[in-house]
C-alpha cells in the first residue's frame, strides 16, 4: 500500500519505519527540509528521531501533492493546534480519492475543544478516519520493544484495516468503537503526566505518585462518561496503559516539562528551548473548558493550569487539592 504520514517528529517518523517494515511504499512530508535532506541523504531523522536508521522503504519529501500523489493511507501526526490547517491542504491534494485516514496525534484542538478525529471528519468527509492510540514511546516503538495500541473508528472496517496495516511480531494492535474514549485517554493523560512530573521535581515520593494517577484516571474517566464514552476504555491500553507510561516513564516530555517547572524555571523558557511538542501545555486549558461545558470537576487539570498559565506555586496547588472537601472515592 502507498502510505503518506504527515508530520515528520519522532512518532511519525518511526511509524513511516514500522509500516515500511511492513512493506508499504511510504512517503514522509515534513515541514523542515533538513528532515527532508537528512531522509534523503543519510536515510536517517537526524532533528527528531537521531541515530536510527530508517527502512529503505521510507521516501521524505517537503511538498505535500508529491506525498499524497498515490496514497492509499494518510497518518497524520501533526500537534493538534496544525491538524485542521493540514487537513484542508490535504483534501486538495487528493482530489477525487477517499483513503484511510489513521490520526496518531494525542491532544485536542484549541479553541474548539474538539477531538482530532472530529476536526478530521470534518474537513475530510469522504475518508475513514481511525484513531490510534495507547503507551507508546516513540524510542522504545523504534527499538522493537513489544508494544499494544488500540484502534478506534466509527467504522468497524476502518479500525480493523488499521489493525491489520500496523500490526506485526512486535507491534500490537487491538480495535475498539470508542472512538471518544480512545482519544479522550490519550489527551488528557499528558497532564496528568505533567502533573506526575511537577511531584517529581519537588521530591515528593510513591504514595503521592500512586494518587496523583489513581485520582487522574477519575477525572479523565468522570468527563468521558459525560461525552458518551465506554468506562471500559480507560482502564485498558488507552486509558490506564497510556498514563502510567506517560505519568512513570523518564521518555515523557510531558513529565519531564513538570519536572523543570517544579524545580522553578518559567514555561516560556522550558518550551523555547525544545523543538518537540508538550500537547499537555495546551490540552490542561482544553480539559478544563471541556469540564466547565459539561459541568465536570476536574480539579487536576484545573490546578495544573493554574501552574502552567498563572504562575500559582506547585506546593501551594497541592496543598488545595489536599485540602478540598472531603468525599465519597466512587462519583455517581
Amino acid at each position: 500500500m502507498h502510505v503518506a504520514v504527515i508530520g515528520a517528529g519522532s512518532w511519525g517518523t518511526t511509524l513511516a519505519n514500522l509500516l515500511a517494515g511492513n512493506g508499504h511504499a511510504v512517503t514522509l512530508w515534513a515541514r523542515e527540509p533538513e528532515v527532508v535532506a537528512s531522509v534523503e541523504e543519510r536515510h536517517v531523522n537526524a532533528l527528531f528521531l537521531p541515530e536510527c536508521p530508517l527502512d529503505p522503504g521510507v521516501r521524505a519529501t517537503s511538498e505535500l501533492e508529491a506525498a499524497l500523489s498515490a496514497a492509499e493511507l494518510v497518518v497524520s501526526a501533526m500537534p493538534s493546534h496544525a491538524v485542521r490547517g493540514l487537513a484542508r491542504a490535504i483534501k486538495s491534494g487528493l482530489g477525487p480519492r477517499a483513503p484511510l485516514v489513521v490520526s496518531v496525534s494525542k491532544g485536542l484542538e484549541p479553541g474548539t475543544d474538539d477531538l482530532l478525529s472530529e476536526v478530521l471528519g470534518e474537513e475530510l468527509p469522504d475518508c475513514s478516519v481511525t484513531a490510534l492510540s495507547g503507551p507508546s514511546f516513540a524510542r522504545e516503538v523504534y527499538d522493537q520493544h513489544p508494544t499494544a495500541l488500540v484502534a478506534a473508528s466509527a467504522n468497524a472496517d476502518a479500525a480493523e484495516a488499521t489493525q491489520q496495516l500496523f500490526s506485526n511480531s512486535r507491534f500490537r494492535v487491538y480495535t475498539s468503537q470508542d472512538v471518544v474514549g480512545v482519544q479522550l485517554g490519550g489527551a488528557l493523560k499528558n497532564v496528568i503526566a505533567l502533573a506526575a512530573g511537577i511531584l517529581t521535581g519537588l521530591g515528593l515520593g510513591s504514595n503521592t505518585q500512586a494518587a496523583l494517577i489513581t485520582r487522574g484516571l477519575a477525572e479523565i474517566s468522570r468527563l468521558g462518561a459525560t461525552m458518551g464514552a465506554d468506562a471500559l476504555t480507560f482502564a485498558g491500553l488507552a486509558g490506564m496503559g497510556d498514563l502510567v507510561l506517560t505519568a512513570t516513564g523518564s521518555l515523557s516530555r510531558n513529565r519531564s516539562l513538570g519536572v523543570e517547572l517544579a524545580r522553578g524555571r518559567k514555561l516560556q523558557d522550558i518550551l523555547a528551548e525544545r523543538r518537540t511538542v508538550a500537547e499537555g501545555v495546551q490540552t490542561a486549558r482544553t480539559a478544563v473548558d471541556l469540564g466547565n461545558r459539561h459541568g465536570v470537576e476536574l480539579p487536576i487539570a484545573r490546578e495544573v493550569t493554574r501552574v502552567l498559565f498563572e504562575d500559582k506555586p506547585p506546593q501551594q496547588a497541592i496543598q488545595d487539592l489536599m485540602e478540598r472537601t472531603l468525599k465519597a472515592e466512587q462519583w455517581r
